[in-house]
């Protein structure tokens, strides 16, 4: 018989897998400079192959993804 426990860890099974699917995958050669105009650093483009956005970028299309406003 389930309990909460197991319809929590379904839940949570689920949303990571969710997650898991929604993320931007980079490949090919990183971008020099961001859509904004901001340049993307060197330690970025080597950690990230194929990166296009800064970290500025990235984290407010993070927080977007989530549903986070910021004023």
């Amino acid at each position: 018989m389930a309990d909460d426990v197991d319809f929590a860890e379904e839940r949570i099974e689920k949303e990571l897998a969710s997650a898991l699917a929604a993320r931007v995958i980079y490949s090919g050669e990183s971008a020099l400079e961001c859509e904004c105009g901001e340049e993307i650093s060197k330690g970025r483009r080597l950690a990230v192959p194929g990166v296009r956005d800064c970290i500025t970028c990235a984290e407010q299309a993070a927080l977007k993804m989530r549903g986070v406003r910021r004023g």
